[in-house]
């Protein structure tokens, strides 16, 4: 029997006394950023899968290294092949080191059917249920640090979605554009990875 699958649903409403699939990660963050805002950015606009939904708190994107973080800013328009030399320069890469561990509701395994979720919340074209489940969490009294997903254009790497209640424990690097000289061969790589061209 063909089933077709309809908005992912919302949070339990006793989501507050389940336990959350928390996994503590100490290692390093990549970021690729408008150069016109600081690496460090928490966004409140409403724009991103896991924002809150009326701004409630800030939240920042970030990637499990420089791969996923380049496929998840220039494969954002999916079919999109290319990359232009004029939006890398446009971009700075950082790296972000927390300072404590950081405690995140892992959503890219088998966290997601503790919760009772799929991987429509991670992966879905609409955000509406996404936002609430990111409220439902970010107010869980275990107060989570972000979440943590599989990346929607290569699954096999992972986000995060830090809170702006761990900014404080987070120590930014910028390594500048990936258009400069430096990051010659890094940019090669990730272009063949992904079959991209630079126009």
């Amino acid at each position: 029997m063909k089933t077709t699958l309809g908005p992912h649903p919302d949070p339990p409403l006793d989501l507050a006394t389940r336990p959350l699939p928390v996994t503590i990660f100490r290692r390093c963050w990549f970021r690729i950023h408008r150069l016109a805002q600081a690496p460090l950015f928490f966004g409140r606009s409403g724009d991103n899968r896991f924002d809150a939904p009326e701004g409630e708190f800030g939240v920042l994107y970030a990637a499990k290294d420089e791969r996923c973080a380049f496929i998840e800013v220039f494969g954002h328009a999916t079919g999109v092949r290319f990359v232009e030399q004029g939006e890398l320069a446009a971009r700075g890469l950082a790296r972000i080191a927390p300072r404590r561990p950081l405690r995140l509701v892992n959503l890219a395994g088998e966290g997601l059917a503790r919760l009772g979720a799929d991987a429509r919340l991670t992966s879905g074209e609409s955000y509406a249920a996404a936002h609430r489940w990111a409220l439902a969490i970010h107010d869980h009294p275990r107060r989570p640090d972000g979440i943590v997903y599989a990346a929607r254009h290569d699954p096999s790497r992972v986000c995060a979605a830090l809170f702006d209640r761990a900014s404080a424990e987070l120590e930014v690097t910028p390594l500048g554009s990936l258009a400069e000289p430096a990051h010659a061969a890094l940019l090669a790589r990730l272009l063949d990875a992904y079959r991209f061209g630079l126009v």
